[in-house]
C-alpha cells in the first residue's frame, strides 16, 4: 500500500507500508489499517490485483477474496475506486522505466508506437500488453490471462514432459511449466525420468525448503558446485519461456518490444543469455524474421507494478 500525490509523482510516495495479505480477511481490511496508520487525506484509490477484473470485480487468484470496487468505495469512504489487473499494472509501468531499470537481451528494431508484450514469470505466469492510443498520444495497458493457455511442447523432450505431467493436472497450462510453481514440475520430470542423479546435498536442501524453486534455481546458477538436474531444469524452463514470450509477441504484434517481468528473469540473466531463450523465441516458422526484429528486455525494477498502478491512479478520475 502507498499514497501518492500529483506533485511528487508515481516514483515518490508520501507513505508506504507492506502487509502480509494472508493475515487479513479482505483487501478492505488492509486498506483501512493502512489509512489509519499513515493518517493522510486520500481522495481516490486504485488497486493492482491478481486475477481477471470483470465489471469492476475480481476473484483473487491465490487468496479467498472477492473484491468489488463499489464495495470498497463504501467501505473506505473513497470515490472513485478502481481495480487494475496486476499485469496491466506492470505493463502500465513499462513506458516509465529508466534505462538502468532494464537489461536488454536483444536490441532489435523498435517501432516507437508498436504494441508491447509483457510476460512475467513469478510464482505464477502473468501476461499483459500495451497498445498505442493515437488520440491521447500514450500507451494503454491491457490485461491477459495468457499464462493459463494450453502448454504446447516444441521438442521431443518437452513432449515427454507433457506426457509426464498430463495425468497430474486437470488442465496443463504454461503456468505449470513456466513459473515458480512450474520449475519443481520440470525438476520432478527430469529426476523421475532418471536423466541425472540427484546430489545428496541438494536432496537435503530440498527436504528442508518450504519452496523448492529458489533451491533449484540457485543450484543451477552456482558456478562452483554444479548440479546437472538443476541445469537441465533451468534450461528447459528458459526454452519454454522463450517460446511462450514469442507466442504472446506474435499474438499482439509486439513490434514495440517484449519485456520480461516477474521475480525470476532478473535472477537468471546468464541463463537467458545462453541462447535457449532467444532460439525458442525466434522459432516461429515463416515469421522468424519478424521475431528477430522485436526487441527483448528484462525488467530490473522490482517495483514496476507499484509504479504502473500509481501512474494509473494519478491519472484516474
Amino acid at each position: 500500500m502507498a499514497v501518492f500525490s500529483e506533485e511528487r509523482g508515481p516514483r515518490d510516495p508520501l507513505a508506504r507500508r507492506t502487509f502480509p495479505s494472508k493475515d487479513y480477511e479482505s483487501l478492505g481490511a488492509i486498506a483501512l489499517a493502512f489509512l489509519e496508520e499513515v493518517d493522510l487525506a486520500v481522495d481516490r484509490a486504485v488497486f493492482g490485483v491478481a486475477g481477471p477484473v470483470i465489471e469492476d470485480r475480481v476473484e483473487v487468484t491465490n487468496l479467498p477474496w472477492l473484491i468489488d470496487a463499489s464495495g470498497l468505495e463504501e467501505e473506505l469512504g473513497l470515490s472513485p475506486v478502481a481495480l487494475l489487473n496486476d499485469l496491466a499494472s506492470t505493463a502500465n509501468g513499462v513506458p516509465l522505466l529508466k534505462q538502468d531499470e532494464c537489461y536488454t537481451l536483444k536490441e532489435g528494431h523498435q517501432d516507437p508506437h508498436g504494441a508491447i508484450a509483457v510476460v512475467a514469470p513469478g510464482t505464477g505466469l502473468g501476461e499483459g500488453f500495451l497498445t498505442w492510443d493515437q488520440d491521447d498520444n500514450r500507451y494503454r495497458p491491457h490485461a491477459s490471462e495468457g499464462g493459463h493457455t494450453d502448454f504446447g511442447p516444441l521438442t521431443p523432450r518437452q513432449m515427454q514432459l507433457l506426457r509426464y505431467l498430463w495425468p497430474r493436472f486437470e488442465h496443463l497450462s504454461y503456468e505449470h511449466v513456466c513459473s515458480g510453481i512450474g520449475i519443481p514440475n520440470i525438476y520432478a520430470f527430469f529426476r523421475g525420468g532418471g536423466y541425472a542423479d540427484e546430489p545428496a546435498w541438494l536432496a537435503e536442501q530440498l527436504a528442508e525448503a518450504d519452496d523448492p524453486t529458489p533451491v533449484i534455481v540457485n543450484a543451477a546458477m552456482d558456478e562452483v558446485r554444479t548440479c546437472e538436474l538443476c541445469d537441465m531444469t533451468l534450461d528447459a524452463f528458459v526454452s519454454i519461456l522463450g517460446a511462450e514470450a514469442g507466442n504472446l509477441a506474435l499474438k499482439v504484434m509486439a513490434t514495440g518490444g517484449v519485456y520480461l517481468g516477474g521475480g525470476i528473469p532478473p535472477r537468471i540473466l546468464p541463463a537467458l543469455e545462453s541462447g535457449s531463450f532467444l532460439d525458442a523465441f525466434h522459432a516461429k516458422g515463416r515469421h522468424r524474421d519478424l521475431m528477430e526484429r522485436m526487441p527483448v528486455h528484462v525488467i530490473l525494477n522490482p517495483e514496476i507494478a507499484l509504479l504502473g498502478v500509481a501512474s494509473y491512479g494519478l491519472e484516474f478520475q
